[in-house]
């Protein structure tokens, strides 16, 4: 006579020969009335493991059928002789150890959801309720002719209005409602660069800390890392870099995407319009009238003479072809630089100067 051991089916308060479902009804069940962040009994801990091992022996067909057929020491490899001979496949070496994480496996079965959430959220709290219903402990929506769930549609209430247990509710373990993770919105940096750095490329490093999920599938860790952005030559401001993924990450969510904006940082001599570079340059009334020779910066370090021999009138543009920024689909070609004149009027005239004026200058 093969001896059982400990006794799986009893552990989850079921008769041997237990359906699939009523195996994740009872797992369900025990594991919320034993789970220790709720049930502060001094064995919860142990006895939250010992369900959790129950049901990772009876909701796998191959660990199941050992143990049902040699008991617990034929499915630890304790028997003598690896099994007592006439295994039926059991194999002299097949040893089976619990490893796994009862914390972690409980947030698995019930759709990622942290402890929490399920033992003290809005359906949390129904353990203690004894029926056939699996969804019965969700805010009443178990036994509603027709409610929509999940996606599909659910018959409780309807005689064989639920075929398998689980119709319309993919991927749901064990009655346990799943909770499909969203994703977080995008987090948005301003990235700012200098035009020279534009005009050049260069690489950005950005530290960022986010939250990452530990082992245990619940619990999370601060964490830093290194963002590197390569900035391209020409790159317009408003250009967004995107690393995926790369936000907090907690048992109920998508991470969210870390997105970079490009932004100009202002400039002590020039501003940008596009892939154009504005220089102003500020001429007396007297170099406007009688002509000048400008000396225009670049962002290349060169200075280029502008000679005038017009008269310049206010807001007059003259164009540097190829002395801006690269453009930002063909880098190897440039914007202008463009002179953009500012004349500066006198505050005040004696009336000498005035009278020459009047004389040299036409009357309209």
């Amino acid at each position: 006579m093969v001896k059982m051991g400990k006794d799986y089916y009893s552990v989850l308060g079921i008769q041997k020969g237990a359906s699939d479902d009523e195996i994740k009804k009872a797992y369900r069940k025990q594991a919320l009335r034993y789970h220790p962040d709720k049930n502060k009994s001094p064995d919860a801990e142990d006895k939250f493991k010992e369900i959790a091992e129950a049901y990772d022996v009876l909701s796998d067909p191959k660990k199941k059928d050992i143990y049902d057929r040699f008991g617990e020491e034929g499915l630890k490899g304790s028997m003598p002789g690896g099994g007592g001979g006439g295994g039926g496949g059991m194999g002299p070496n097949f040893s089976y150890t619990f490893q796994g994480d009862p914390h972690a496996m409980f947030s698995e079965f019930f759709g990622g959801r942290s402890a929490f959430d399920v033992l003290f959220g809005r359906n949390g709290g129904m353990e203690d309720m004894d029926t056939d219903d699996p969804f019965a402990g969700f805010a009443g929506m178990g036994g509603i002719p027709g409610m929509s769930f999940g996606g599909g549609r659910m018959g409780g209430g309807m005689p064989g209005g639920m075929p398998g247990g689980c119709g319309g509710l993919g991927g749901m373990p064990g009655g346990g409602r799943m909770m499909p993770k969203k994703k977080d919105p995008p987090v948005v940096h301003e990235l700012r660069v200098s035009l020279e750095e534009v005009m050049t490329g260069c690489l950005k490093k950005m530290k960022i800390s986010r939250k990452r999920l530990n082992a245990d599938g619940r619990s999370t860790r601060s964490e830093d890392k290194i963002l590197e952005v390569d900035i391209k030559r020409g790159w317009k401001e408003g250009t967004k870099i995107t690393f995926p993924g790369e936000g907090d990450e907690t048992p109920t969510n998508i991470p969210a995407d870390i997105v970079f904006v490009v932004k100009d940082k202002p400039h002590s001599v020039f501003r940008r319009d596009g892939s154009d570079v504005i220089y102003p340059a500020k001429i007396s009334l007297r170099e406007a009238l009688c002509g000048c020779t400008v000396s225009v910066p670049t962002l290349s370090g060169r200075s280029v003479s502008v000679a005038m021999q017009d008269v310049v009138r206010p807001g007059m543009k003259r164009r540097l072809t190829g002395e801006g920024l690269p453009l930002p689909k063909r880098p190897e070609r440039r914007g202008d630089l463009v002179v953009e004149f500012d004349v500066r009027f006198p505050d005040r005239l004696s009336q000498s100067a005035r009278d020459t004026i009047a004389q040299v200058l036409p009357a309209s």
